[in-house]
Order: C-alpha cells, then structure tokens, then sequence
C-alpha cells in the first residue's frame, strides 16, 4: 500500500491529503437546503449534505490530490446515516482513484481490537462469504495499549495490503501532557517512535514500511527529529494551516527528495469558502475555493520541500 501512496505522491508532486471533516456549518445553505427539503431536518437530511458536500470537494481537488482522510466521528454525530454517509464517502473517492486514510484513531486489545482492523481495512467472514466492510486503504492507530493493540492492524496490513498510520506526536496543544513525558533517558513519543520502527519492520515495501506515523506540524523540532528516528515509516502531518503549521515548517518532517511525510489540511480546504481570502467564490462556488486553496497549499509545501 505504502508504495501506492508514494507513487501517487510523486506523480502529482503533492505531498497532501485533504481531510473531509464536515461540520454542517461548513456545508453551504443551498446543499443544506437541497437535502432538508428531500429528508427534513433530520440525521437522514444531514447525512445527505454531508455526502453531496463532500461529492463536490472532491469533484474539485481529486486531479490535484493523491488521498482523503475522512475523520470518522464527523460522520458518528449523524448515528447511523452517518456511518452511511461515511461509506459513501470511502466509496466515492475510491472511484475517483483516491487513496483513503481513515482517521478513526482505533486501538484496543485482543479480539476488540482485531475487529477494528478487520472492519476498517480487511474482511469479516459471514458464513461462506467474506467482506470487506468499510475497506480503507489506511487508517490511524493509537498505540496507548502496546503491542496488544496494534498487532491486529499489523497483520490486517500483511494480510490485506493496506497501512496504519501510529500516533507518535500529535498536534495539539495538550498533547504534551503525556507524550513529552520522560520515563529513563526517553520520552514517551519516542519510545512510541521505536515500537513504530519495530512494528514496520515486516512491513517494508521498498525505502518505507506500511506501518507509518502521526507528527504534527505544530512541532517542526520534533517533526525534524523523530524524521531521523524513524526513517522507514512515512509520516502523516496533521496541524497544517488553522491549527498554526506553514510550509516553512515542515522542511524536517520530509526526506531530501521530497517524499517521507503527506501534509494535512481539513476546514483549511474544505471550509476555504467560508475564508476572507477566498470570499469573492461565495457559496455557490464552493468547490472552487476548495480547489484554490489546495493549490495555495501545495505551493506553499512545494516551495518548502522540493
């Protein structure tokens, strides 16, 4: 999977994925409109404007983008349509050629754990029959419960070609709380960083592993130094954009040949419209604004790591 991902990446000369995080405020009133008047005001209705939403931002940056990341509890607010309109949304930009990172953050122990993995990535079995129920082609791991929780996603990597992506250091601001603790002569995003190299190992397709990690962009030092640490696993970059990472301070988190890490960007781009800097779209134009700004951001990165 993980050389997929890279081809993609290279191709494109677009080390980004957009992140299709809908909140309904986000969605113009027109596609809110559209679906109440079919389904009221409802979840069902919400659920509608979610997916045609998400239909048209993609429609607009799937030549300019290798990947999605739908962030799964925007969809679980709207219960069960929701999670219909999640599929739906996995489906659609696998039609279009994208390839689909599940932010679903998932980590437990044992037989829990393994039917994360199978659900999100691999196959269940009913009956004589398999199936893959929401078939991502990634998906984000948190690590907390060891080795325990994130060997099932190991070997649904293994079994069924696809990838994980380790929370190691996230982009928020409390995230040091914990994951900057020091336990010995290491802290504990490192010692996570260690286990991602240990857990990739079997993993390795050419320079990277499918067996990734999480580092945001709002600690390029860190960025920068767990780049170093862990140099088979590529990097997924949340914090670009809103949260306060630029271009410049991304440089660390890459190779010198521009690959390495994928940057992303979520109400960045998909709420662009609702922006001073992209206002004169409206929106009726939504998508195109989403466009723009996904060009913005890959100038930006491109002038930093290329």
């Amino acid at each position: 999977m993980i050389n997929r991902l890279v081809k993609a990446i290279s191709e494109k000369k677009a080390p980004v994925v957009v992140g299709l995080d809908p909140m309904l405020d986000y969605i113009p009133e027109q596609i809110r409109k559209e679906a109440f008047d079919k389904y009221g005001e409802t979840l069902e209705g919400a659920a509608e404007a979610v997916i045609m939403f998400n239909r048209e931002i993609v429609d607009a940056t799937a030549e300019l983008i290798p990947a999605v990341k739908p962030q799964i509890a925007m969809y679980e607010q709207f219960g069960i349509p929701g999670i219909i309109a999640y599929k739906k949304t996995v489906d659609y930009c696998r039609e279009k050629g994208l390839i689909v990172i599940a932010d679903i953050k998932r980590g437990d122990i044992g037989s829990t754990s393994g039917a994360y993995a199978a659900g999100h990535l691999g196959r269940v079995q009913v009956g004589e029959k398999s199936y893959m129920p929401f078939d991502a082609d990634m998906a984000t791991v948190n690590p907390y419960l060891g080795t325990d929780g994130v060997k099932p996603f190991v070997d649904v990597c293994k079994s069924c070609d696809k990838g994980i992506f380790v929370l190691v250091k996230t982009s928020n601001p409390s995230s040091g709380e914990f994951q900057d603790r020091s336990f010995g002569e290491e802290t504990l995003y490192e010692a996570v960083a260690d286990q991602v190299n240990a857990w990739g190992a079997d993993l390795m397709e050419g320079e990277y592993s499918n067996v990734g990690a999480v580092v945001g962009a709002t600690y390029p030092e860190m960025g920068r130094e767990l780049r170093a640490r862990m140099p088979h696993a590529y990097i997924l970059v949340p914090g670009y954009g809103v949260q306060g990472g630029t271009g410049k301070d991304l440089a660390g988190f890459f190779h010198k040949n521009g690959l390495g890490a994928i940057v992303n960007s979520s109400r960045g781009i998909i709420a662009a419209w609702k922006q001073e800097k992209y206002s004169s779209y409206g929106a009726a134009n939504f998508g195109e604004a989403s466009r723009k700004a996904v060009e913005d951001m890959l100038e930006d990165i491109r002038a930093a790591v290329y």
